[in-house]
């Protein structure tokens, strides 16, 4: 099929909405990535803002993994300090791919105390509770990671990012695997 300059040039204004503009003096119709990805800067920034508050969140937890790794005592002492060890090394190695999605995203991934407090929906935990209360803690924060998740899934489903998509679906299988083996210890 043959194109004029005049459908090439309309080509390209509606592809411009989606990322992609017609190469300049093309005659066939070929398009080119304006930037390295297919979405608008308000769909980076929306995306990369969303992993931000999945970050915040995920390191205030992270953090109470830690607390009550270290503090747990009683009974359930070897249970639950190896189970919280195994979750926290998890935590990390989630967290780091979370912080480095945002970065293809060209955005700044939050990455200091204060800003993931500010921007958590999770609490910090300054107590030293039962082993008890420490699994009910833990329970609760994995309901709002997962809701947390899920939004940003949606989000990432409505821009087809199959990556961040594809990625904390991985997450959510973690963490709902980890709330149903706590919910079982905890009875």
């Amino acid at each position: 099929m043959v194109q004029n300059k005049k459908t090439t040039t309309t080509m390209a204004k509606q592809k411009a909405g989606k990322g992609i503009k017609a190469k300049k003096g093309s005659t066939a119709g070929k398009v080119v990535r304006n930037h390295s990805l297919r979405w608008s800067d308000a769909e980076r920034k929306a995306l990369a803002h969303s992993l931000n508050t999945l970050l915040a969140n995920y390191q205030v937890h992270y953090q109470k993994l830690r607390n009550y790794h270290w503090n747990v005592t009683g009974g359930d002492f070897f249970d639950i300090h190896e189970n919280l060890e195994l979750q926290y090394t998890e935590a990390q190695a989630d967290i780091d791919m979370i912080a480095e999605r945002v970065r293809v995203f060209h955005e700044r991934p939050l990455s200091t105390f204060s800003e993931y407090l500010k921007a958590s929906t999770l609490k910090e935990d300054a107590t030293v509770p039962s082993s008890t209360d420490m699994v009910k803690n833990l329970l609760a924060d994995y309901v709002t990671l997962v809701d947390r998740m899920y939004e940003t899934v949606d989000l990432a489903m409505g821009l087809s990012d199959a990556g961040t998509e594809r990625m904390v679906k991985g997450f959510i299988e973690q963490i709902e695997k980890h709330h149903w083996m706590m919910g079982a210890f905890n009875k």
